[in-house]
C-alpha cells in the first residue's frame, strides 16, 4: 500500500541542526529535510542548483549578489556555481531538492558537513 508522508513532521523531528536527512528519491535527484537554526557556512555547488523550501520559520540565503528572505511556504533555487549561506535567526524547517551528486557544503569542509551516507540514515 503506498505510504504518505508529511516532510513538515520528519524534519521536526530531527534532533541534529544543519544535518539534511533524505526522505524520498525522485529521478536523479534526493528530496531531503533538515532542522537550522543559526549561521551555516558559505559555499556552492559547482554543477547543481539547489532548491530551498521552508516548511516552518523564516530562511535568509546570503549571496555574493544580494540576500534572499524566505518566509514559510516560499521557495528559493540557488544557482549551480553561486556561493551562499543560509542563516536561521530562530530554528526553521526546511525541505531540500538537490541532485543526488550534490555534495552537502560543495567543496568546503567544516564541522557542520554531512556525508551522504549519515543523510541517508534511516529515520526514527
Amino acid at each position: 500500500m503506498p505510504r504518505t508522508m508529511s516532510p513538515k513532521q520528519i524534519a521536526a523531528s530531527l534532533t541534529e541542526l544543519w544535518s539534511p536527512r533524505v526522505i524520498a528519491e525522485v529521478d536523479d535527484s534526493y528530496i531531503k529535510v533538515a532542522k537550522v537554526h543559526g549561521q551555516f557556512t558559505w559555499h556552492s555547488h559547482d554543477n547543481e542548483d539547489e532548491l530551498f523550501l521552508v516548511l516552518d520559520g523564516q530562511l535568509r540565503i546570503e549571496m555574493e549578489s544580494g540576500t534572499v528572505e524566505l518566509n514559510q511556504g516560499e521557495m528559493f533555487v540557488v544557482p549551480k556555481g553561486v556561493r551562499h549561506n543560509p542563516i536561521a535567526e530562530h530554528e526553521c524547517l526546511v525541505m531540500l531538492i538537490e541532485r543526488k551528486t550534490t555534495l552537502h557544503t560543495g567543496s568546503v569542509v567544516s564541522e557542520k558537513t554531512r556525508s551522504l551516507d549519515e543523510q541517508l540514515r534511516p529515520l526514527r
